[in-house]
Formats: C-alpha cells, structure tokens, sequence
C-alpha cells in the first residue's frame, strides 16, 4: 500500500465533504446523500484490492501443506 493512496482517500473526503456541506446548505439533500455514497463508493473500490491480498496473505499463512 502506498502513501499516494491514503492522498487520494482524504483528498476525496474533503472533497465529499465541502461538496456535501453546500448542497445541504443550499436545501438538496438528496444530492448530497448520493455526493457521500459515490465517495464511499468510489474509495471502497480503491481499497477491495488490498483486502482482497490480504485475505490470500492469511490464507497462506494458515494452510498446512
């Protein structure tokens, strides 16, 4: 895992978060509500990779053979 990646997620919860702070001001909360799930969304995808390796890291740790 690299530091660019932990950039990028706050990067795009800054992002989310201003986004989502004017549309509520503004009285569209629904757009706001989708703003923070295609945020979450979008970092959670970033991050099924290095679940996914992690979970084959441990199973290779654990098998007997």
């Amino acid at each position: 895992m690299t530091i660019n990646l932990i950039f990028r997620i706050a990067a795009v919860g800054i992002l989310v978060s201003v986004l989502g702070t004017v549309l509520k001001h503004s009285g569209r909360d629904e757009q706001a509500f989708l703003v923070s799930l295609a945020g979450l969304i979008l970092v959670f995808l970033w991050i099924v990779p290095y679940i996914e390796q992690l979970f084959e890291t441990i199973e290779k740790l654990f098998t007997i053979g």
